[in-house]
């Protein structure tokens, strides 16, 4: 079972999580126990087009619900945040052919870091290095496809109250890594999001520096709550554990292709 923190910090984080996917949608679709957030903008964008469940509803209606509201694209995705309400749904969205995979909470348990010298940067600087990066993750993926992947940053920036994009850069000027900071100071909870490094500056620390600027700055605006979701079946959080974050929670995906 997933460790919980004690007192209010999961119910916080739960709360971050629903505002930011409704925040950044150019529609939603509100249904007992959830709502889609919906962006047309976007079809080729999953974190774009779902339905989150974040309360109770009813599991048997959710796989039709899923049709009835996402039956234009071509996957379907739900993300369901509480582990009991994910187990009563799994049945009937696995009989409708979903299958699921487990994404980490983890908070960030460390000490602050010193600013690690990530700058602030614009969509424009990191149109190219993420368009590369989303051809080096998904081979044979269409430009369209990216074109959608990458140009949703704009959305993004409505996600949260102060929206950052971090970028560490080389001596020679090129974008090395970068991350997303979401900031919402009025609850005093920061999430970090989609750090990505450019292949051919891998394993060179500059991830680690955009992580502590983004840590830095979180800290510096008054989030004492910061976090970030990483998936379980992939590596990357054994590294934010390296990093001073734990696992708190763990939120269920369902999708079919």
């Amino acid at each position: 079972m997933t460790p919980r923190p004690t007192g209010p910090e999961l119910p916080r984080i739960h709360a971050a999580l629903s505002a930011f996917h409704r925040r950044q949608a150019a529609r939603v679709v509100e249904f007992p126990g959830g709502f889609a957030a919906l962006d047309d903008r976007y079809t080729h964008s999953r974190g774009n087009n779902h339905l989150l469940v974040d309360g109770s509803t009813d599991p048997e209606a959710l796989p039709e619900r899923a049709e009835e509201l996402l039956g234009h694209l071509p996957y379907r995705l739900v993300y369901v945040i509480d582990d009991e309400v994910a187990a009563a749904c799994r049945g009937p969205l696995e009989r409708a052919g979903y299958t699921h995979a487990a994404i980490y909470l983890m908070r960030h348990t460390g000490p602050v870091p010193a600013h690690g010298g990530a700058r602030h940067v614009g969509l424009e600087e990191l149109r190219a290095p993420a368009s590369e990066a989303w051809h080096r993750f998904v081979p044979g993926i269409s430009d369209e496809q990216v074109h959608h992947l990458v140009e949703r940053r704009a959305a993004r920036l409505g996600a949260a109250e102060d929206v950052r994009f971090l970028a560490v850069y080389t001596e020679d000027g090129e974008v090395a890594s970068w991350a997303d900071l979401y900031l919402d100071p009025t609850a005093g909870v920061a999430r970090i999001e989609d750090l990505v490094t450019a292949e051919k500056h891998l394993g060179q620390g500059h991830a680690g520096r955009v992580v502590d600027t983004a840590l830095h700055l979180a800290a510096e605006a008054g989030c004492d709550l910061r976090f970030l979701s990483a998936n379980k079946a992939k590596w990357p959080h054994r590294w934010y554990g390296r990093k001073g974050f734990a696992v708190v929670d763990t939120v269920h995906c369902f999708e079919k292709a």
